[in-house]
């Protein structure tokens, strides 16, 4: 893998194009009350655009994503098995998102690779520390860092950060993990190009992220069919997403984050929640998606 030749390219943008999606994007973002990142690339042509793209900012569940990738890179290098069964247990359980806890009865068993499904599609909390209890806390952190992904870090167990947390200042800062958006546009990059552990693990990933079930933040504004792979995050000041957006003019990678906010309501119209959804639908009409629908 050639990351330094990846982020050298990322750092060229073609002018006249960039210019459009900062036109469209720009004045969202500084209209919202609350700190923005945004980064974007066109997967096929290379354009990209970047607003405050390279400050460290919090995650919040957007950060299972790079615990995924760690997961299969694992398992490609046969350090655990996807197919090795868990046991869920009473103290396993956690609150939050998910489903297991809900929903499942103490010593219910699954396979790794069902609990890391569960982390992406329901952003299920339990599962992720069922994950990170086979993987280690701190392999991930060491996975992005060979990456050049330096920011791209998770600090501890969901809702088990006094106990669990790899580095207190960091999870004092940032809750549950952190990245930027930059980072994480060129970790899902990798997923795309099949440079993640091995083609058929980024396949199987690819399946996990468009199977997400959340539909408040990314796709709200996106005509229906049209496929993306993400991973979200909430909580009460920071909301997050980032993913691949699969248009006919070829993917393109969006993230947003967002932090400070002042609207902190868990509800389907949270100010953040809007933002991410209008800047996708931005990035989808600036590649003519809109133009050729009519057609």
């Amino acid at each position: 893998m050639r990351l330094v030749t990846l982020a050298a390219t990322m750092l060229f943008a073609a002018p006249s194009s960039s210019a459009d999606l900062e036109s469209r994007i720009a004045p969202l973002a500084k209209d919202h009350k609350g700190k923005v990142a945004v980064a974007v690339k066109h997967l096929k042509t290379g354009e990209e655009f970047y607003l405050n793209a390279d400050e460290a900012m919090p995650t919040a569940s957007l950060i299972k994503l790079p615990v995924m990738v760690e997961t299969y890179w694992q398992a490609h290098e046969e350090k655990v098995k996807l197919d090795t069964k868990l046991t869920l247990t009473k103290d396993d359980k956690v609150g939050g998102s998910g489903i297991l806890t809900s929903h499942f009865s103490d010593g219910a068993t699954f396979p790794l690779k069902d609990a890391v499904r569960l982390m992406i599609v329901y952003s299920d909390n339990t599962a992720t520390n069922m994950v990170l209890d086979q993987i280690g806390i701190p392999s991930t952190n060491t996975r992005m860092e060979k990456l050049g992904l330096k920011n791209t870090k998770v600090h501890a167990k969901v809702f088990k950060g006094s106990t669990t947390s790899i580095d207190k200042a960091r999870t004092d800062k940032y809750g549950l993990g952190s990245t930027t958006a930059k980072e994480m546009v060129q970790l899902l990059e990798l997923i795309e190009t099949g440079k993640v552990a091995s083609p058929e693990a980024c396949k199987e990933m690819l399946g996990h992220l468009k199977a997400c079930d959340d539909k408040e933040k990314m796709t709200r504004y996106l005509p229906a069919g049209t496929v993306v792979a993400h991973k979200t995050g909430s909580v009460n000041a920071s909301k997050t997403d980032a993913g691949i957006v699969y248009l006919k003019s070829g993917p393109v990678v969006l993230c947003v984050l967002t932090d400070g906010n002042d609207d902190k309501r868990w509800v389907a119209d949270n100010a953040a929640q809007v933002l991410i959804g209008k800047i996708a639908k931005e990035v989808y009409e600036h590649y003519g998606e809109k133009k050729e629908e009519k057609k």
